[in-house]
């Protein structure tokens, strides 16, 4: 019969896939259980097993009034343990095994997130999506959904590891379909050089969905990083915006330089200059007035996705822009400030060399004195006729005498 009992743990270990040695000690403790259930049954006891003759003896000690074990351990194996103990055995030998399973199943997938997988989709609601990734499900939350997306059941979906947690049912393992990093590992799929190491992505910025720019470099000068990603007339890159259903991908030469770096993470807008602030972290972008827009991107999905790539803030200018800045900058302002008078209470101007205040009307009486005396002159003439009409007349009598002049002189010419 122990032979027998062998040859079922054996077999029932090779179809769950557990060690005879674990199943041995889910039985000992099994065994354990059904001792401590007997009347007049140790407190400290245990059960060992010869694995060669699948014996069963049950050892105890006695405890101390610290309720420590002390003395010598004994042998407490009762007559009848045999048929007692399968009364429970099978129960707590199943529970057991479903426990192991579970601990396999979570050192399977633990440490594994930022792995990709493929399953195949299993249930679909508004909260979450499940794949059945073969022994285990996954968990496909909303928010890591892309928007607009809704796969076929029983289809077939490769999707990002982001967290494995452990549960008392098993392991759960939450995916992605919206992380950047499921566009590194698809590539690293189509691309061999990626997956060798030749070809590294250095950077990626995504909108799920929408669009998605990456940064690539070679280690190896004879091999073109962007040509190697695109593949022979855009195969391997096509493969990867099938699986992600149809969204773009923009892919660019990385660079150690900043203000190339963020000239190519803007294409295809042609840039004319990049001005880069350290200290701010600010990258000023001058485009000429045509590129404007079509740097921006649609409701500023370029400039968005470039920012998120460089890790500088983009602000983007026209050229008519820069020179307006440029212009106002050069303007001879007047030095002072605006301060509230105590006595008033009314805004007044101060001026930076220590002069009188003046109020508003004074102030702008000062900047608009030359241009309003200029304004003042014109409207007089509009406004009087009589002012015109003289300016008329001495306008013709000077032309009258000039013709005069002129034909006396060419008559004395003649005589």
């Amino acid at each position: 019969m122990n032979s027998e009992m062998l040859e079922a743990l054996q077999a029932v270990a090779s179809d769950k896939g557990i060690t005879v040695e674990d199943m041995l000690a889910a039985l000992a403790d099994a065994l354990e259980s059904a001792y401590k259930r007997m009347p007049e049954a140790h407190e400290f006891s245990w059960v060992t097993i010869d694995p060669d003759s699948m014996e069963f003896r049950v050892f105890a000690q006695d405890i101390d009034e610290n309720g420590e074990p002390t003395g010598e351990e004994f042998d407490v194996t009762p007559e009848n343990f045999g048929r007692i103990a399968a009364q429970t055995t099978r129960q707590v030998m199943t529970q057991r095994i479903r426990e192991v399973e579970r601990d396999l199943k979570y050192e399977e997938y633990a440490g594994r997130e930022g792995d990709i997988v493929t399953g195949m989709i299993q249930q679909t609601d508004s909260r979450y999506t499940l794949l059945d990734l073969g022994r285990v499900e996954a968990l496909l939350p909303q928010a890591e959904q892309v928007p607009f997306e809704r796969p076929e059941p029983n289809s077939r979906l490769k999707a990002y590891i982001v967290e494995v947690r452990k549960t008392a049912k098993g392991p759960q393992i939450v995916v992605s379909r919206t992380h950047p990093g499921l566009i590194k590992r698809l590539f690293e799929l189509e691309v061999p050089e990626i997956s060798d190491g030749i070809v590294e992505i250095k950077a990626c910025a995504r909108e799920p969905g929408h669009r998605t720019k990456i940064a690539v470099s070679s280690n190896d000068a004879t091999i073109d990083p962007v040509g190697a990603c695109v593949g022979a007339r855009g195969a391997r890159v096509r493969m990867v915006v099938n699986e992600l259903r149809g969204e773009k991908i923009d892919i660019i030469p990385f660079s150690d330089d900043p203000g190339e770096f963020v000239t190519r993470a803007l294409s295809p807008a042609k840039i004319k200059e990049v001005m880069v602030d350290e200290e701010s972290g600010t990258a000023t972008v001058v485009v000429p007035d045509y590129q404007l827009s079509l740097a921006i991107g649609k409701e500023g999905q370029n400039a968005r996705l470039a920012a998120r790539m460089t890790g500088w803030r983009v602000d983007i200018k026209s050229e008519t822009e820069v020179a307006d800045e440029v212009a106002f900058e050069q303007v001879d302002w007047a030095e002072g400030e605006w301060v509230v008078d105590d006595e008033t209470g009314e805004q007044v101007w101060q001026p930076a060399d220590g002069g009188d205040a003046m109020s508003i009307e004074e102030w702008s009486e000062a900047v608009d004195g030359d241009s309003a005396e200029v304004d003042d002159s014109e409207d007089a003439i509009e406004e009087s006729p009589e002012i015109e009409q003289e300016i008329v007349e001495e306008t013709a009598e000077e032309t009258v005498e000039e013709t005069l002049e002129e034909t006396n002189q060419e008559d004395l010419e003649t005589n």
